[in-house]
């Protein structure tokens, strides 16, 4: 098994500007703006794949916590800080070294201090990961 590059970013995708010590060490993640949403991407690479050959369920977990919430976040100016209240996963298939895989991610319903968010994550045409999730909008 040969590790792929992780700097191999389909067009269209520039590197995320968002950063904290754990999502340096999770990712690295790219973004790239739809008509409707923000496109979150990442190339799995070789510390991401566990014991059967796959990239651990963790790693799509947190791409997921991150498209939904970077969805709300980016959703009003000014940016809208948020935190997760809950976070479901429904794991459909794997992802295996050298895939790009790509977070979609749409608001179901926002209010003053709620937001609900629901997507998917894929790997060309294959869904991976659906999602859905609930966040606190920590408004001043």
């Amino acid at each position: 098994m040969t590790d792929v590059p992780v700097h191999d970013v389909p067009a269209g995708f520039e590197r995320a500007k968002f950063s904290s010590p754990f999502l340096d060490m999770a990712g690295p993640y790219h973004v790239r703006s739809d008509e409707e949403s923000i496109v979150v991407g990442m190339r799995i690479h070789k510390g991401q794949i566990n014991h059967i050959n796959v990239a651990h369920g963790g790693v799509l977990g947190t791409l997921a916590d991150v498209a939904l919430s970077l969805q709300v976040h980016e959703s009003e100016c000014p940016r809208l800080p948020v935190a997760t209240m809950s976070l479901n996963t429904n794991y459909l298939a794997a992802a295996k070294l050298g895939d790009w895989v790509e977070a979609y991610a749409n608001i179901d319903r926002i209010s003053k201090r709620t937001a609900y968010c629901s997507g998917r994550i894929v790997c060309g045409d294959q869904i991976l990961m659906t999602m859905s999730a609930v966040f606190a909008i920590l408004r001043k």
